[in-house]
């Protein structure tokens, strides 16, 4: 049975890029990985929509994050956390592991942030330096609106450092437009590539504050990768095999293009939500204005339990879900529809759904999958 893996990533890879990265290793300081890397740069800065310094890393989601984190502040740094869930928690943890001082901005599980609330801590306290935000919360199938935020913050004047982890490429997210400083996203999600490297875009005045940065860093020191870039290579030993891939995935990408993509991924995500309303089923945003086109969290339907829903849609109909995450286990499960997806995709998953949901005794109010 093949299986249709529809969870918030690692997304699915088309076979094009999964050949790519079977290709033999070269010399990572020789000069087919410079034009390589010179050409993935150059690439993605036309996805992120901006002209600042971009640069590909080897770590994953997490890993890019703490980048952010170690290459903006100092310790005893006044950070604000703005946090809508397990992610948003994490970039706070991150910079209070390396000794900011984090003042946490949480908002209720299941919505977004508002503008107004971080307008008014920042108004309140002048010593806070920069504003964590996560674009998009794979944890709540919540996107914030970090357009309104980040004009919110740069009327404060302060630095706005953003995990688009499972947002650029698939969401709006015009760096240079929303004057993002630091911007991260990882290859596992909407760029179709297995997970190994992420990216990271650095405004000048993210430049500035790297100067007075003073956390430690070594691996993750993006000085260090721009001297490198400079010389066409990266300081460390990179994964060469995701190069590969994102080179590949690019001719896919590019067919469509950006507009395309945002498009699409907004097509998949209004469809995915109308087949699970049509289940008689509760989107867990509580306002889908913000719920997010990468994710989709449903609350469990009262009186089934949501695990054994997701186990039955895996080993008997071939379609993985995630449940929730943290405080949320047992409450939800979601759906991805981000990266290598299409209709026939979820028509499936919600297809699969709906059977699991009949036997388990659920009475649907309708059909997941309309003509």
């Amino acid at each position: 049975m093949s299986v249709n893996l529809r969870i918030p990533g690692p997304t699915p890879c088309p076979p094009e890029v999964l050949a790519a990265m079977s290709g033999q290793m070269i010399n990572h300081r020789g000069p087919e990985f410079a034009a390589l890397q010179e050409r993935l740069t150059e690439k993605l800065k036309t996805y992120f929509l901006t002209s600042n310094d971009l640069y590909i890393i080897s770590t994953s989601g997490t890993g890019v994050m703490e980048t952010m984190v170690v290459n903006a502040l100092s310790p005893g740094d006044r950070v604000l956390a703005v946090s809508i869930g397990a992610f948003g928690d994490r970039f706070g943890n991150i910079a209070e592991t390396y000794g900011a001082d984090v003042k946490r901005l949480n908002f209720e599980w299941g919505t977004a942030a508002d503008p107004e609330a971080i307008r008014a801590e920042l108004k309140k306290d002048a010593s806070i330096k920069a504003v964590l935000v996560t674009h998009n919360e794979t944890s709540t199938g919540v996107t914030n609106p970090l357009g309104e935020i980040a004009k919110v913050v740069k009327e404060q004047d302060r630095l706005i450092i953003v995990d688009a982890v499972s947002s650029l490429g698939s969401i709006k997210c015009p760096v240079d437009e929303w004057q993002l400083d630091f911007v991260g996203t990882g290859s596992q999600k909407g760029w179709m590539v297995p997970p190994g490297i992420a990216m990271v875009a650095v405004s000048e005045r993210g430049w500035a504050a790297y100067k007075e940065s003073k956390m430690r860093k070594f691996y993750f020191d993006l000085g260090k990768a721009r001297d490198f870039a400079e010389k066409g290579q990266t300081p460390w030993t990179p994964t060469i095999s995701c190069y590969y891939a994102l080179d590949a995935a690019f001719h896919l990408l590019d067919q469509e293009g950006l507009q395309g993509l945002l498009d699409r991924h907004q097509r998949l995500a209004d469809m995915t939500r109308a087949g699970i309303k049509n289940l008689g089923l509760k989107l867990f945003p509580q306002d889908e204005r913000y719920a997010s086109n990468t994710v989709t969290a449903i609350s469990n339907p009262e009186g089934v339990d949501g695990s054994k829903l997701v186990k039955m849609c895996r080993e008997e109909y071939g379609v993985v879900f995630s449940g929730g995450q943290a405080k949320l286990s047992g409450q939800i499960f979601r759906i991805g529809h981000l990266g290598m997806v299409n209709e026939d995709d979820i028509s499936s998953a919600l297809s699969a759904i709906e059977k699991a949901l009949g036997a388990l005794g659920y009475s649907s109010s309708g059909v997941a999958v309309t003509a």
